[in-house]
Parts: C-alpha cells; structure tokens; sequence
C-alpha cells in the first residue's frame, strides 16, 4: 500500500512571522535613531544613509539577476543590511564610503555565501570592521553634533577616555548627553533613547528575546565595573555601556537570526562571550571600541556551540 502520510524533516515550528515582516518591523525599530542621527549631524547624514540603502538594493538585486535567482530586495534584508551599515559610520565620510560599505556587506559577506540565511558572518559588521582597516583615516574621524564644544570634534568619549583617561565633566558631556545622543559618534549609535524605545518594540513583539543582550551587557558591564583602568570595583557602568556602540550592537547585530545560536543556552554564551571579548579589545588593544570585531569573532563560533549544545533528541538517553 502506498504511504499517504509523509513527515519531512524538521522544523515543524509554524508562525505568522515571515522574513519580511522581521526584517521591516526592525528596520522601522531604527528609524527614529537614524532622525536623531540626522538631526544632531545635519542632512549630509540623510544622504549617506539614503546612498548606502539604494547600494545595497542594488547590489543584491544585480547580483541576483545575474545568478538567475528569484529577486528579492523587497523582503527588507537588504535595506536593513544598508541601514546598519551607515548606522556604523561617522557623519561626515565621503559618499564613496557608504557605497563601498554596502557593496562589500551584499556582495561578498551575503551572496558570496549563498544569500540569505546562509552567511556566517553579520554583513554590517564585517563591512563596518573592512572600512576600518582599509580606510581607517575616515572610519576614525568623528565631527560633534550641533551645539557641542570644539574640543570634541574629531573624538568619541570612549577615545578620549582610553588615550587620556579623563572622565565625562572633563569632556563637557553628561550622562543625560549619552542619552540623548549629545556627543560624537556613529550616526545611529548615539541616541540611546531612540536605540533603547526600538529595542523594547523587539522584545515585545517577540523578535528578539533577552537572552544574548543580557548576557552581553552583564558580563560587559560587570568586567568594566570591576576592572577599570582607575582600579578595581572603581568602572563607570553607565558611561561603558552609552559610550559607544553597545546598545545599538547587543540589541540589533548580535540578535541577528543568522549569525547567532540558535538554542537558549547558546544565546546566553555567544552573548557572555560577546560582552567578554569587548571587554578585553576595550582594555587592552590599540583600539577605543570592541563590539564589532567580539561579535564578530563569535560568529565564527556559532556553528560549535549550535552543534554541542543542541537538544536531546525525544526519545534519546
């Protein structure tokens, strides 16, 4: 007799969520840090992001048309891609600089691997980490925003804090700046609030759960706190963690479906294990900020911790 009832192989997991939807529902999540990126760095920040959206669409939809595939620059993945990526650079880079940023993300860190869900790295970030090392003059030169003082036109706080270990009245800043997003930076890492409201509708709906980002800011936190360059138990937990890239990284590129584990206990030690490594590139190199190069250092190690830390299969010993 003919077998009617066939089982294919998992997973059998059924939910109303579908790429698109993720992939839009975070895009919007970013939008009012992108304002605040605009409004505190001008309109040549508007350009830039609009450029590297348009290149990364175009890219993958060339690069697709020619490998003969479906095209689907619709589905939102490749405009977050372009998103994060200028979200990722200072605001006053040339315009050649988002291009080649998002050109690299699409082509060689996404469809190089296959396309969607099969890259191994996260595209932003390894475009972000390229530009660094290849033009390192652009991706290191920050301008501050509108109203701020002179003294901090070509520094983030982290630098001025790791080359003169000098603290945030010393810099003309305040928390409430670090918030707000009153200081120089990438254009969407500075606005906190904005980065914090959009990563609170994530939780919420459910996108991303609490897992990697409470690891990685507990141990992130933690180290800074207890190891501080001034002494031990003498680190200043809110200026680590609104400093720099952090909140935009845990909360956006860490999360990512892709590049990060995919069982609960996995999350938890890609997160620790993110949060460690930022920590010591923090610390230790030559290097004022650490979050792009731990996450992606981790992504590396997605495949091992997935395969030992997989569930029981039902029934096994």
């Amino acid at each position: 007799m003919e077998d009617k009832f066939l089982v294919s192989f998992w997973p059998h997991i059924y939910d109303k969520d579908s790429i698109s939807r993720i992939m839009w529902t975070v895009f919007l999540c970013l939008i009012l840090s992108g304002i605040a990126g605009v409004y505190f760095f001008g309109l040549h920040a508007l350009l830039l992001i609009f450029v590297a959206i348009i290149t990364a669409l175009t890219t993958e939809g060339l690069i697709q048309y020619f490998r003969k595939k479906r095209i689907t620059i619709l589905d939102g993945s490749a405009a977050l891609t372009g998103l994060l990526v200028v979200y990722n650079l200072p605001p006053q880079v040339p315009f050649w600089i988002p291009i080649v940023g998002s050109f690299f993300a699409i082509a060689f860190v996404k469809q190089a691997f296959g396309g969607l869900g099969r890259n191994i790295f996260n595209p932003a970030l390894s475009a972000r980490v390229f530009l660094l090392l290849a033009w390192p003059k652009y991706m290191t030169t920050f301008v501050a925003p509108a109203g701020s003082v002179d003294a901090l036109t070509s520094a983030t706080p982290l630098t001025l804090f790791k080359e003169s270990n000098i603290g945030l009245s010393q810099m003309g800043l305040s928390y409430w700046d670090l918030f707000l997003g009153r200081r120089p930076g990438c254009i969407g890492e500075v606005a906190i609030i904005w980065l914090l409201l959009g990563a609170a509708i994530l939780l919420f709906l459910r996108i991303i759960t609490w897992h990697i980002p409470f690891s990685y800011i507990l141990v992130l936190a933690g180290l800074s706190w207890m190891f501080d360059k001034n002494g031990l138990f003498k680190g200043d937990i809110l200026f680590c963690l609104m400093s720099g890239g952090v909140i935009l990284g845990v909360f956006f590129m860490a999360t990512d479906y892709v590049t990060s584990p995919l069982t609960k206990r996995g999350k938890i030690i890609f997160g620790a294990g993110c949060g460690l490594l930022t920590f010591i590139i923090r610390r230790f190199s030559g290097y004022p900020e650490g979050v792009s190069f731990s996450i992606l250092i981790m992504n590396a190690f997605v495949p091992l911790i997935d395969r030992y830390l997989k569930p029981r299969i039902y029934g096994k010993k």
